[in-house]
């Protein structure tokens, strides 16, 4: 058994038919359906149950399809690992971010292309789970995200490079005219109508806020949960409410009817990294761009 035959076997195990393997393999189908016969053969086992319209695997199938999906990965990052030992940056780098943290990707971007030019990136932005869904599946080589990073993965399959913390401001409607020039004493935060931040899945950073409003003593009056920070500012600017986030995710909204204050008597803060994949290869493109972002500005 071969790589050769490992692509067709996963093609077959993605398609659940032969037909449809062979198409997205751009080969004829009794070719196909010869070669997972003498994969079967030398294993000495069904690979697939073959009784309904669609072909499932067997278990032992179900094990020579994770052990194939790592082997090719394995391979695919050698061949990978080999063809930059000489090579200039090159290529394209796919990197995820959670959608409170695009906002600290463009200078870092930029930074890089000035230095990497023949390099182009590919931005995908999700909450954890998905993120982490694309880490897995090599979607993206690294996350930009909020922590502690939520996955259903264990967390020990993932590197962490910390970025510095980021203070959290209050964004007001400009229109409240509140008595406030620069900061805001997180007691007077109690009664103003709030927009949170916040997924279905991803809760961490709502808690936080939560947690520190409770240790001023009141409930945050939260009116609206959002997931995306541009819906939020949307909403603000209309004037239905306050949001307490993370500083650098205002400097993608210069925004003339939004105040941002500072609140001066507490001192949390949300916290920031770069996570990818433990024991997998890292492309050299990715290694920089690690260190460009861990970099302070």
């Amino acid at each position: 058994m071969d790589i050769r035959q490992l692509r067709y076997f996963l093609a077959i195990a993605k398609e659940e038919q032969i037909t449809r393997a062979a198409k997205a393999l751009h080969m004829e189908q009794p070719p196909l359906s010869r070669q997972l016969k003498l994969i079967e053969q030398e294993l000495g086992t069904p690979l697939f149950d073959r009784s309904g319209k669609q072909m499932k695997l067997t278990q032992a199938g179900d094990i020579l399809k994770r052990r194939a999906e790592h082997l090719i990965q394995e391979f695919n990052d050698t061949i990978m690992e080999m063809k930059e030992l000489e090579d200039e940056l090159q290529g394209k780098l796919a990197v995820g971010s959670v959608v409170s943290c695009i906002s600290l990707l463009p200078n870092k971007i930029r930074l890089f292309r000035e230095s990497y030019p023949r390099v182009s990136f590919k931005i995908i932005e999700g909450d954890h789970f998905t993120l982490a869904e694309h880490l897995e599946n090599r979607a993206i080589e690294l996350a930009i995200t909020r922590l502690p990073f939520e996955s259903h993965y264990e967390m020990t399959r993932y590197e962490v490079t910390r970025l510095p913390s980021d203070p959290f401001v209050i964004v007001l409607p400009r229109e409240w005219n509140l008595p406030f020039q620069q900061s805001i004493p997180m007691k007077e935060i109690v009664n103003l109508p709030l927009l949170a931040l916040k997924t279905d899945k991803t809760s961490k950073l709502h808690d936080k806020i939560v947690n520190e409003c409770r240790s001023f003593g009141f409930e945050p009056n939260f009116i609206c949960e959002c997931s995306s920070v541009a819906i939020i500012v949307a909403l603000v600017v209309a004037g239905i409410g306050a949001s307490i986030l993370p500083k650098s995710v205002m400097s993608s909204f210069p925004i003339a009817e939004i105040q941002m204050l500072d609140i001066p008597d507490t001192s949390f803060q949300s916290d920031t990294g770069v996570v990818w994949l433990k024991n997998r290869y890292l492309s050299k493109s990715a290694r920089t761009f690690i260190n460009i972002v861990k970099t302070p500005d």
